[in-house]
């Protein structure tokens, strides 16, 4: 087995080549579990706490805490919005989840889901100079029940103590309510980042890949599969952005939605689905395989595949059709079957596979932006900004079918999408300070840059500790000997 490099670019190379296309997406998926799950043992998380003021001296702990730490409470019970000067409030994120929707693992119960909401802390951090941290919570009332309710208790009562929050990992329909409730009843921005920034980064890829495809979002027909969460929030911000609600469909597990959809109709808790419902598919299609025939476009975000999409509902869409098969861990399905199939242009969710379609190209900048200009909460305009932003950072740097969206790996994106969602909160009235786009640029891309250097001075020091190669090594050839029985 060749040795992979630590920073696993091989990690294609490093695969044999007796292995047929689909091992080795399954051997990739594979490893990369087996390495995450022995790399977050050999660190214990990946998240830790760091002072940000500086120590000089003894007596400096009486500036930092008592007694002249005492000037800063009052200050702060006198004017409350002095708290996000005086504090680290004003660049802080609660990341908030009772994990009943952990990626494609379902309900993982609440601490289940500390893996995922630390990386989001750690991406805010690394991608976007936002600091955050992981709160997993026990949402289930005295009946058993899954309760939206002390969700939304939960994150009223933290409110003081931080300036965004971000909802993960919460199960429909609960996460309806959850979001619209608390976008409207607090003060700082909340938002939903598996529906929202999803959502805007989707529709950014849209858009790019409707240009290669020399197609208008008005006019394609667009064919859903999935409609939870982060599909029906797609589903409304592409509406939002121009789509033509006559040209869409979405189905979920019970089939396509429409205006007699009465099961959906009858309960409350998923009035969003409602709203598609009555909008969109007014020919009624049936079957999914009726509805793709002929269509533009395919966004899936379904369950875990492969083989949730056939290849030959791909080949009946229509001509340079658009697959966004985006299900996590393993997409609906894998790229190079949809290439074989006739799709003009592929995505996933996967960073291994090209055209990444990943909320986290969105959340580190939308959220940096938020903050930045103290916005009390993140509208679907400033969604659509950090699309157009994701969109036009690619266009210019140039597109292709193969690259349609900026990688995480192209930092300079994330304080765009930071001063062009800061310049849309202003438009709306949503923001505290009435700051320049300039002036949020040039803050987003300093915290950003001292960020990635405080980490690479961490591992330079040692005090960040390369995991041993061995850990990769035996993580590769487990998922080889499983892949190949």
């Amino acid at each position: 087995m060749e040795q992979l490099k630590r920073d696993l670019s091989n990690l294609n190379e490093a695969l044999p080549d007796r292995l047929s296309e689909e091992q080795r997406a399954r051997a990739k998926t594979l490893f990369l579990k087996k390495l995450s799950l022995e790399a977050h043992r050999f660190y214990g998380g990946k998240i830790q706490t760091l002072p940000r003021a500086g120590l000089y001296g003894f007596n400096w702990f009486n500036v930092w805490y008592t007694p002249g730490v005492s000037a800063v409470s009052t200050t702060i019970r006198d004017d409350n919005e002095t708290s996000f000067d005086l504090s680290g409030r004003g660049n802080l994120v609660a990341v908030v989840s009772d994990s009943t929707r952990v990626l494609g693992d379902g309900d993982c119960t609440p601490p289940g889901g500390l893996g995922v909401m630390e990386g989001k802390a750690y991406l805010m951090k690394y991608l976007g100079g936002v600091d955050a941290t992981a709160l997993c919570m026990n949402s289930t009332n005295e009946k058993g029940e899954k309760d939206p309710d002390k969700i939304i208790d939960f994150v009223k009562m933290l409110e003081p103590s931080f300036g965004a929050v971000n909802l993960e990992d919460i199960s429909q329909p609960n996460c309806y309510k959850v979001l619209d409730t608390l976008r409207e009843e607090t003060e700082i921005p909340v938002w939903h980042d598996d529906a929202q920034g999803t959502a805007g980064v989707t529709l950014a890829g849209l858009i790019n890949a409707l240009k290669l495809a020399d197609k208008e979002i008005g006019k394609v027909r667009i064919v859903m599969m999935g409609a939870g969460a982060s599909n029906a929030t797609i589903a409304r911000i592409i509406l939002e952005a121009g789509g033509d609600p006559e040209k869409m469909v979405l189905f979920d597990s019970k089939g396509s939605l429409h205006a007699g959809r009465s099961d959906i109709e009858s309960d409350p808790r998923f009035y969003r689905k409602w709203e598609l419902c009555r909008k969109t598919n007014p020919q009624r299609f049936g079957s999914f395989e009726e509805a793709v025939r002929g269509a533009d476009v395919l966004l899936a975000l379904s369950k875990p595949g492969p083989g949730v999409i056939k290849p030959e509902w791909v080949s009946s869409m229509a001509e340079k059709a658009i697959v966004f098969s985006c299900a996590n861990p393993v997409p609906e399905i894998y790229p190079y079957a949809a290439k074989e199939a006739g799709a003009f242009i592929v995505a996933t969710g996967r960073g291994d596979f090209p055209n990444q379609v990943n909320n986290s190209l969105g959340f580190p900048g939308i959220l940096k932006g938020a903050l930045g200009v103290r916005s009390r909460k993140i509208t679907d305009q400033m969604t659509i900004a950090a699309s157009y932003a994701l969109a036009d950072y690619a266009r210019e740097r140039g597109i292709s079918p193969d690259s349609i969206v900026p990688t995480m790996e192209e930092t300079p994106v994330f304080p765009r999408v930071a001063a062009d969602v800061a310049a849309q909160a202003v438009k709306e009235g949503v923001a505290r300070i009435d700051s320049s786009r300039d002036v949020i640029y040039d803050w987003a891309q300093h915290d950003i840059d001292q960020a990635r250097a405080m980490t690479r001075n961490l591992m330079d020091a040692g005090f960040i500790a390369e995991p041993p190669r061995q850990l990769m090594e035996q993580a590769l050839s487990a998922a080889l000997k499983e892949v190949e029985g």
